[in-house]
């Protein structure tokens, strides 16, 4: 069991850890001052933090997750990497917040106008960004493949965003015997939401949750 925080007393459940982060990002987007101290938190996480969500979000430098869901340090487990890509590494530290850290929650957050995304749709390239931009021709393909009309190239790379980050979420599922298990077992949820960098704020567009009354493999789509 993983130590916990002075700054979050008790072991929340998946559902609980969703709330946390959505009340604060309510809290980044109204604007709404905390009075933390930053010194405090150094001391009281140096042993042993709590992580008790973790966030896999693009490199993009108005992303940082703490912010976004207004967390203080220790609370949020984040992994970052351009375009929020899924590979061994990336899908190594979700298993490692969530089996050793205790995290109950895994976000993989797209963002709105994703400088990465806009350069794998124009068929950009450069040096080992190559791999990058591969990881996200799939989602270029099926949003390609799934329109009935023109569209912008703007509404384009924004499909693709979100389409890039819905895959993301269930590749989890799809390649870690570990993370699923969890899942199965009542103990992680994962969400895959979307991040506007005009309003700040976080919007959920699919869950998966494991209510234990019903089959594990249940999921929800909320938007």
């Amino acid at each position: 069991m993983p130590a916990e925080t002075a700054f979050f007393p008790r072991t929340p459940t998946p559902r609980h850890a969703l709330d946390l982060l959505l009340e604060g990002n309510r809290r980044f987007v109204d604007n709404v001052q905390t009075n933390w101290s930053l010194r405090d938190q150094v001391g009281d996480t140096t042993e042993a933090p709590f992580p008790f969500a973790t966030v896999l979000s693009c490199s993009d430098s108005r992303l940082p997750a703490e912010y976004v869901f207004n967390q203080v340090r220790g609370e949020i487990f984040s992994v970052r990497v351009a375009g929020a890509v899924m590979n061994e590494d990336v899908l190594g530290s979700l298993e490692y917040a969530c089996q050793v850290g205790g995290s109950r929650l895994i976000v993989v957050l797209g963002n709105t106008r994703c400088d990465v995304v806009r350069t794998a749709c124009s068929r950009g390239t450069m040096g080992d960004l190559a791999g990058v931009l591969a990881r996200i021709q799939p989602a270029i393909d099926a949003v390609a493949n799934a329109l009935d009309r023109a569209i912008t190239p703007e509404a384009f790379v924004e499909r693709v965003a979100r389409e890039h980050t819905r895959r993301q979420l269930r590749t989890i599922l799809e390649r870690s015997p570990i993370l699923a298990r969890l899942h199965a077992e009542g103990r992680i949820g994962l969400v895959a939401a979307m991040y506007s960098v005009e309003s700040g704020e976080v919007t959920l567009f699919e869950e998966h949750f494991t209510d234990l009354a019903v089959a594990p493999t249940e999921s929800l789509v909320v938007a």
